[in-house]
């Protein structure tokens, strides 16, 4: 759980990034910028923090798996180990952004970098690099001594793109999280080409993972495995969605025998499992404790729901035996439904 109530703004500063395959240029700042003044540093806590509300982690990567060649791992390394050295590490964070701004969609825009004293982090106390990009200008009026004026500037509400490089975990390519409220092309060149990020093997990203892996077997394998009704894979999504927010801790096995149930089930799923992990690279620990984050994120993508045609949506959140499917004397489907009360 990140923390920022005492949390300090100790130094700030701002460049301006082009598309370099755009011919846009790259600006770079003299100075840190002066943030003396009260208010400008609570709008400034409100614009780079306020985003980051239980985040996911993750650490430094290469091409190569090696962390230690990632030019962010290694400058963020210089921030922590020299704090003067600020401003000059400022400017290689804005050079390789500039450098890796490569795809012609990448809007241009200024990127801050800070640097934070005190963040709490699962209640330890630490520094924390800012890297923030704000790509969009909002138009705002202004009166002064009863003159009304026009003008654009950056929303404090309305970060596009940051980061946070937490000072822990160096060994391991250090704890970072990330914003990015692009499109899928930006969003990767944030995150991949820029940052160069790669999960955390921690409870959250395990938890979330198997959710995913549980989600696509559902609604994937298991119709094609199996002469499985609609209500049938909408239950199996509802008991999934319950195991993980009504336990603390994850067993493959104890969740494959309460969800699954079925012997022919559960291999299915478990050859879909070894397949998956396989295809995308991904290691995960059979038993872990649950992420209550990651599962309030991630059962958003469990649909519990039933579309006939274009008349009807039916939300079904338990108990597949009150609903019955069949089809009438004239060929006409249907679904009957059973209930105690209504409300």
């Amino acid at each position: 759980m990140l923390d920022f109530t005492n949390t300090i703004i100790d130094k700030v500063s701002v460049h301006h990034i082009g598309n370099i395959t755009n011919e846009e240029a790259l600006t770079i700042s003299d100075n840190v910028l002066d943030t003396s003044d009260e208010k400008l540093k609570e709008l400034l806590t409100q614009f780079f923090l306020t985003p980051f509300t239980n985040p996911e982690y993750f650490s430094f990567t290469s091409g190569n798996d090696d962390f230690t060649e990632n030019p962010v791992f290694n400058i963020a390394s210089d921030f922590f180990d020299d704090v003067e050295s600020f401003h000059g590490n400022t400017i290689q964070v804005a050079k390789h952004l500039y450098n890796t701004s490569t795809h012609p969609q990448i809007k241009a825009g200024d990127l801050f970098v800070a640097y934070f004293n005190n963040v709490s982090i699962d209640g330890e106390l630490t520094d924390a690099i800012g890297i923030f990009k704000s790509e969009t200008r909002h138009a705002f009026l202004k009166l002064n001594d009863f003159i009304l004026g026009a003008d654009e500037g950056i929303n404090p509400e309305k970060l596009d793109k940051g980061c946070l490089i937490f000072n822990m975990e160096r060994d391991s390519g250090f704890k970072v999280c990330i914003v990015d409220k692009s499109n899928k092309t930006e969003a990767a060149f944030w995150r991949d080409a820029f940052l160069n990020l790669t999960p955390c093997h921690d409870d959250f990203h395990y938890t979330k993972e198997f959710m995913n892996i549980t989600k696509k077997f559902v609604t994937d394998q298991f119709t094609e495995d199996f002469e499985a009704t609609k209500t049938e894979q909408i239950d199996l999504l509802n008991r999934s969605v319950a195991y993980f927010k009504d336990h603390t801790t994850f067993d493959k096995d104890d969740f494959e025998q309460e969800v699954f149930r079925d012997s022919e089930v559960i291999e299915s799923f478990r050859n879909f499992d070894n397949s998956y992990r396989e295809d995308n690279a991904i290691t995960l620990n059979d038993n872990f404790d649950i992420s209550p984050t990651a599962v309030k994120k991630q059962q958003k993508i469990f649909k519990s729901i039933l579309k006939l045609d274009k008349n009807f949506h039916i939300y079904i959140h338990g108990d597949k035996d009150k609903i019955e499917q069949g089809t009438d004397t004239d060929g006409r489907k249907f679904y009957k439904i059973y209930y105690d009360k209504e409300e």
